[in-house]
Formats: structure tokens, sequence, C-alpha cells
């Protein structure tokens, strides 16, 4: 524990909307005071030209203090990570996907239960990914608990979620349709029944909504045709396959009032369905992802990304990608996640058969800088909900209650943007273990500058700093 007491001089911090503060953050292992240099706010437009921005600040602090001029955010909380330990680490392990998140100024993530081996659906299968954790991870994790299909008792899975619960899981995770042997979807039955058990915990139900049904039809009339291409696989996962799903969860949700979150939301369609459940005032939310924000299947087009694109779902239509964008910046999406989900491209990104092909991307260390660049310095969002989207929202809502804001008594988990400075992406450069991405040769108009971790410094741009994988640790969430 760091109990030094230290000092960042000179950031800005938000001030609401678009405004901001000249802070000083006093900070040992929590945050103790972030203290303004002056009473004056800034508003962004005229500090986004870097020579304007020197000028206006500089009367503020003394010359022998630093005057770099970055801006200060709470340590980004990333909610939805595939990181892989133990069982799946030749895709992805914990040590390389949390340097990756450092990177990526995320301090905080939440590893989903089915991608590891035993998927964690009982306590003993948590306690065994707890001890495989030890000494493997720079930055803090909870974990969900998991709901499998496969072998679904009922007896059993009201003692496991409520087991799972008490030791201190952030939420539980269900499949309205899965492809994976060792964690199978649930079918509407089994999903009130699960609904039922985890509403009693209080904690929400993470909910992959894709119909399987649809999907899996259509799925077999391409494969019957011998349609392998992208567009076919696109085609059993449209945006109605969605819709379709949140409609037949909107429908559990008003049986069983469980706290309940659909997952990586991709569609113009599927928002509808949310916006109808809110407007209901059922406590159904979602997110999004990156991926979904920027690309469209016309991406697909594009040989030398097209497989490092494919997801589940997949990415829809220019339509959509406005939509999603809208419900962030209307509050209709709760926050951005990235799904992160790596594997060697090489073995498993390759084929030419396109249902062959894995579905998934490592984006934990890319979320901070796109959202920055794309978000609120194109103008889709102000300072403040980008902040609220990456970190704030998430620790409310998972009630990580020493995380996600810059304030006295919470974790000194902070981050310091450069939004007057680029940088273009390079798979190359990435510290997942698989280095790959579709946002190859993308520009971002944000780069992270430093990560700390509880007062403690876990990644510099400038200044490698050395891994201390026994840092980072798990959080019990109540």
């Amino acid at each position: 524990m760091n109990n030094t007491q230290d000092i960042i001089q000179n950031v800005l911090v938000s001030a609401g909307g678009n405004t901001l503060q000249l802070c000083d953050i006093v900070f040992a292992s929590k945050i103790m005071e972030v203290k303004p240099k002056s009473e004056r706010y800034f508003d962004w437009d005229d500090l986004k030209e870097k020579e304007k921005r020197d000028n206006l600040l500089k009367e503020f602090v003394h010359l022998d203090e630093p005057q770099i001029f970055l801006l200060a955010i709470p340590g980004g909380i990333d909610s939805h990570v595939h990181f892989d330990t133990p069982g799946f680490e030749f895709r992805e392990d914990f040590e390389h996907a949390s340097k990756a998140a450092a990177a990526g100024g995320v301090t905080t993530v939440i590893d989903m239960p089915c991608t590891s081996i035993p998927p964690v659906t009982t306590t003993e299968n948590f306690t065994h990914k707890i001890s495989a954790l030890k000494g493997r991870s720079l930055i803090d994790y909870c974990f969900y608990g998991g709901i499998s299909g496969k072998n679904f008792n009922e007896d059993e899975v009201h003692k496991n979620i409520s087991e799972l619960s008490e030791a201190g899981v952030a939420a539980f995770k269900v499949y309205m349709i899965s492809g994976m042997d060792t964690y199978g979807d649930l079918s509407e039955r089994q999903m009130e029944f699960a609904a039922r058990v985890i509403e009693k915990t209080g904690k929400p139900m993470a909910v992959h909504a894709e119909d399987k049904e649809l999907v899996q039809t259509r799925e077999m009339k391409f494969k019957n045709a011998n349609r392998n291409d992208w567009k076919a696989y696109c085609d059993s996962r449209d945006a109605r396959a969605e819709a379709v799903a949140i409609d037949k969860l909107i429908s559990t949700v008003r049986k069983v009032n469980c706290k309940t979150h659909v997952v990586h939301l991709s569609s113009q369609m599927g928002l509808e369905q949310i916006k109808k459940a809110k407007s209901s005032r059922l406590h159904i939310t979602t997110e999004t992802c990156p991926h979904y924000l920027y690309f469209t299947q016309k991406d697909f087009e594009n040989e030398r990304i097209r497989n490092f694109l494919k997801t589940a779902p997949p990415v829809k239509c220019d339509k959509d990608v406005e939509s999603l964008w809208q419900g962030l910046n209307e509050g209709l999406i709760s926050f951005v996640v990235t799904d992160h989900a790596g594997c060697n491209p090489e073995e498993e990104k390759s084929s030419d058969n396109f249902w062959e092909v894995y579905g998934g991307i490592p984006g934990v260390e890319h979320r901070l800088p796109f959202m920055f660049s794309e978000g609120f310095l194109k103008g889709r969002l102000t300072l403040q909900k980008t902040i609220e989207l990456l970190s704030e929202n998430i620790a409310d809502y998972y009630n990580i209650d020493k995380k996600g804001f810059l304030k006295p008594g919470r974790d000194a988990d902070f981050c310091l943007i450069d939004l007057w400075n680029s940088q273009i992406v390079k798979s190359s450069e990435m510290q997942s273990k698989g280095k790959y991405t579709p946002f190859e040769n993308v520009t971002f108009n944000a780069v992270v500058y430093q990560t700390y971790l509880r007062g403690r410094k876990i990644y510099d741009m400038n200044n490698p700093v050395t891994d201390n994988y026994n840092y980072g640790k798990f959080i019990t969430v109540k």
C-alpha cells in the first residue's frame, strides 16, 4: 500500500459539461484532495489550441511547477472483458491483458465467467480462479458469476447464485445463444428462474441478447447452401436477431423485477427495444463497444481487417452507428466497454471460411483514446459525459464503491490524457497477447500519458514502469 503523500500538479479536471478547472491532486493510496488552483473555470473551446491553453493557464502556476496541463480522469473501468486466465491462455492471459489495460488508462476490469476453465459458475470454480490470478495482474479486477445452460439444475443454480453473490461477484452473465461447449445458453424458462434468484442478490444479470432460433435457422440455411462468406454470417445475426431477443428479455423482466443489462448492443433496432423498456420503467440497461461506434459491414470488404472485425453480434450499418452515438448522448446507453477477447490471429483469424474465424477483438488498450477522439473531440459527447461512460457510470452500476471518481476517499486510480497529441494505432505496439486490431492505422487524437492505480504509477508512455503483477488485486462487490 502506498501511504506516502504525493501530488500531481496542474492537471485539468472536468467541472461538468465541457468546462474544466486547473487543479492539483493530492493522494496516497486514496485521493486526499482535488485542490483547485483558482476559482476560474475554463471552456474547452478556449483550451483546445495548445498555445492558447498554455498562455491561459501559466498565470496560475509557479515557474518551478510542471506546465504540461494534461486532462486527469478517473481510472477507466472496463466491465466486459475476457482475459482468459485460467484455461484459454493460448488466446490471452491476465499478464498481457492487464498490461494492455494499464496502457489504455484502465485500472479496473470485470472479467467474464465463461472464458475460464472451469467457468465461474460455482464457489469452487471461483476459488480456483482467484488462486490462478495471484501475482498475475497489473490492475484491479472483479468477476462475473455465471449461469450455464449445461446440466441446469434449479436447486444447484439457486445455491450457486447465492454463494457466488456472497463471495463478492459483481454481477451474473447469461447467454440467450452461446457457441461455447463449456458454457451453454439458457431457455426462456431457465432465464426467468435465474432472474428470480439473481433479483434477491440485488446484483445485475448481464445478457448476451441474440435470438437463438433466428440465428441458428439462418446459419443452417446458409451453410447448407455452401455460403461461407462474411455476409452470410452477418445476415444470420442481423439487427432483428438482437431486437427479438431483447423483446423476449423485456417479457421476462416484466415478470421478474431483476436488474437486467444487455451487453454489447450493436443496432438501432436493439436500441429501440431498450428505449421501450425504459419508457415502461423496467430495470433494463445496456452498453456498447468502440467497434459498433466506428465500423460498419462495408468494412468487411477490406480484406486486411475483415477477419479481425468478426464479433458476435457483428457490426451493422451507418444508421446503427449514428443511433448508438445518439443513444450514448441521450443516456439510453449507460457505458462503453470493449468485450476484449483476443486470440492468436495466425491460428484463429486466418480462415477463408468465415464461420470458422474466431470472433473477438482485443480492445482494452484502445477504448479511452477512441472515446475521447471520436466522442468528445468530434463533438458527439461532452467531456463530462465521456468520463461518465468510461468510469463513473460503471462504478455506480456495479457498486464498485472505491473506484470511478476523482473524489477524496476513493482509490487514487486516475489517468492523464493528452488531448493535444495524436497516435496512429499499430498492432505491433499492442500489449495484448494477440497483436491485431481492426483499428490498424486509424489515428486517435488523444493519447494515454500515464496511469495510476491506488497511488502507484503503472503506466508511463515515455518512461517504462517496472511491471508489478502482484499489485493488482481482486475487488469484492457486496
